[in-house]
C-alpha cells in the first residue's frame, strides 16, 4: 500500500491543487463577470454613439436647410433693400442739404426752422 511517508505528500499534493482549482475558477468567474460587464458597457457605448451620430446628422440637416431658406428670404428680400438703398439716398441727400443750408434767420432757431419746414412743403407741393 502507500507509505506512510507518502501518504502525507499526497494529502499536501491534493490540498495544493484543489486550493490551485480554487484559486483558477475564482479567476475565471472574475475574468466572466469582467467580460459580461465589459459587452454591457460596450452596448452602452455604442448606443450612445448612434445617438450622437443622429443628432449630429438631424443639425447638419437642419443648418443645411436654414442655409437654403436664408439663401431664398435674401433673394426676396433684394428688390426691398434696393428700394430701401434708393430711399436713403434721397433722404441722405435731403440731409445733407438742410445741414448745409444757412438758417434763414440767424441767432431765432424757431423762424429758421419754420422757414426750412415751409420749403420743404413747397417741395412737397409740387406735382
Amino acid at each position: 500500500m502507500i507509505s506512510e511517508k507518502l501518504l502525507p505528500a499526497l494529502v499536501a499534493a491534493l490540498v495544493a491543487s484543489v486550493a490551485g482549482n480554487a484559486l483558477l475558477g475564482w479567476a475565471w468567474l472574475d475574468a466572466r463577470d469582467d467580460a459580461a460587464t465589459a459587452r454591457t458597457e460596450l452596448t452602452g457605448m455604442q448606443q450612445q454613439r448612434d445617438g450622437a451620430r443622429q443628432a449630429t446628422q438631424a443639425c447638419s440637416d437642419a443648418t443645411e436647410a436654414l442655409g437654403a431658406v436664408a439663401a431664398q428670404r435674401a433673394a426676396e428680400a433684394a428688390p426691398a433693400r434696393a428700394a430701401a438703398v434708393g430711399q436713403a439716398a434721397a433722404l441722405n441727400a435731403r440731409a445733407d442739404y438742410t445741414l448745409a443750408t444757412a438758417p434763414a434767420a440767424p441767432g431765432d432757431s424757431c423762424a429758421s426752422l419754420q422757414a426750412l419746414g415751409s420749403d420743404w412743403l413747397k417741395g412737397r407741393a409740387k406735382p
